[in-house]
């Protein structure tokens, strides 16, 4: 649209030119200036318009912003990324079934709910092991690209920050004696494990509505 505009303009000034030039040489000496010069306001003017109509493109070109890059992922990101996206769907059903066994044990322990309620634990510990490698390596690996990098950090941060929930949780389990905490009670270890769920599952959630 600017290219069309400037062209329209420059034949303007053409037509002006050439409409100046013949009124000049048809004119009367007497228009002539005192230092017997001829007027060439007109068609200084009218250059002066083509200038600037031709410029215009130009001028338009540098101030506009420089394209964005596209970041180049290798095969191994790709390959991490999957792995960590498959492995995340057990996320949510881990966490539920742990929660259910858990709050049933508190209220009243059994054998058989402690041993299904350790398995499951040990399933949330292999896939955060999973997902904390592949996300930390991916996390590492995209730190240049600005495409949702206030996302995957965020990400990031949530999930690490559960990680070290579900270490504290496992270390103060009913029966486990450590110097930092002589006493581990259940309800402390309750507390920490919901606590760590929940800021985990804000962190899953925080991908998965992202679409990643």
């Amino acid at each position: 649209m600017a290219r069309r505009l400037g062209c329209v303009v420059v034949v303007l000034a053409v037509l002006s030119f050439n409409r100046s030039v013949a009124a000049q040489e048809t004119a009367p000496a007497d228009l002539t200036s005192d230092d017997g010069s001829r007027d060439s306001a007109a068609p200084s003017l009218a250059l002066a318009i083509a200038a600037a109509a031709s410029a215009s493109p130009l001028d338009e070109a540098q101030t506009a912003p420089p394209p964005r890059v596209a970041t180049e992922y290798s095969d191994a990101y790709r390959f991490r990324a999957k792995i960590h996206k498959v492995s995340s769907f057990a996320t949510l059903p881990l966490f539920g079934t742990e929660a259910i066994l858990g709050q049933s044990l508190y209220s009243n322990p059994t054998p058989g709910k402690k041993t299904a309620h350790l398995w499951v634990a040990g399933g949330i510990f292999g896939l955060f092991g999973v997902n904390t490698v592949t996300g930390v390596w991916n996390l590492v690996e995209s730190r240049k690209d600005p495409t949702d990098r206030g996302r995957r950090m965020l990400h990031g941060i949530l999930m690490l920050a559960a990680d070290g929930g579900f270490l504290a949780t496992s270390a103060t389990g009913p029966g486990r004696r450590f110097e930092f905490e002589p006493a581990s009670s259940a309800s402390t270890h309750r507390a920490l494990a919901f606590t760590s769920i929940s800021v985990a599952t804000a962190g899953y959630l925080v991908m998965l509505f992202g679409n990643h």
